[in-house]
């Protein structure tokens, strides 16, 4: 594993990961951050990297209370070795990070996934004591063919907050309040007008309720 950070405001490195090397960015925190924070990107098969719009914006929500902020592509996706696994291996991809970000902060870990990459991280990260918060954008239900479901929430009693668009085409609105309502409590379901799965023209709308959720759940020092 690749522990050569520096103490630059951005840095890139390789994790090791089950299928071989899978490629970073780490988004420093503030020196006394309570918490470290990891983000996982949409489907690799439709162009899903960590580069993606609402990662970047969910990864800036989360470094803007200074905590630092880890994303990287999954098996196959962008500089990442291995090939795409359809969610199974990804989900080792994810304990992968994990790892690196208990043994480089030893913090609580908040969770944040878009899509693809909310599924599987959220299965990997309910049951890790070392997550202590989960949010899920724009968790996808079906979508080309793909079904996800979502039992394993039923026990799972972290903090989660879901944000999707009216508008999803991955999730109505209804059918996301059903999958929302059988989650084990705390959880909050957040519903943004005019928005898509991608939250086009509505990314700073996004951006502020992670910020508003994770002031109300967290504090960390100012940067």
């Amino acid at each position: 594993m690749n522990t050569s950070i520096t103490n630059a405001r951005m840095h890139a490195l390789f994790l090791d990961g089950p299928a071989g090397h899978l490629e970073a960015l780490l988004n420093a925190g503030s020196e006394n951050a309570t918490h470290c924070a990891l983000v996982t990107h949409p489907h690799p098969l439709y162009g899903g990297t960590m580069h993606n719009k609402v990662v970047y914006h969910a990864a800036k929500a989360l470094n803007a209370a200074g905590f630092p902020v880890l994303r990287f592509n999954f098996r196959g996706a962008g500089g990442s070795q291995g090939t795409h696994d359809e969610g199974r291996g990804e989900v080792d991809d994810v304990r992968a990070a994990l790892a690196f970000l208990k043994q480089k902060f030893n913090l609580p870990i908040i969770f944040a996934g878009f899509s693809f990459g909310a599924a599987v991280g959220l299965r990997a990260c309910c049951p890790d004591p070392d997550v202590v918060a989960l949010i899920s954008l724009g968790t996808p239900l079906s979508a080309e063919g793909r079904h996800y479901t979502y039992s394993f929430l039923e026990t799972c009693t972290k903090p989660k907050l879901f944000i999707s668009g009216k508008q999803d085409e991955y999730a109505s609105p209804e059918r996301l309040a059903e999958v929302v309502s059988r989650a084990a409590e705390p959880r909050q379901l957040v519903l943004i007008d005019d928005a898509d799965h991608f939250f086009g023209g509505q990314l700073p709308d996004m951006r502020r309720e992670i910020e508003i959720w994770v002031g109300r759940q967290f504090t960390s020092s100012p940067r």
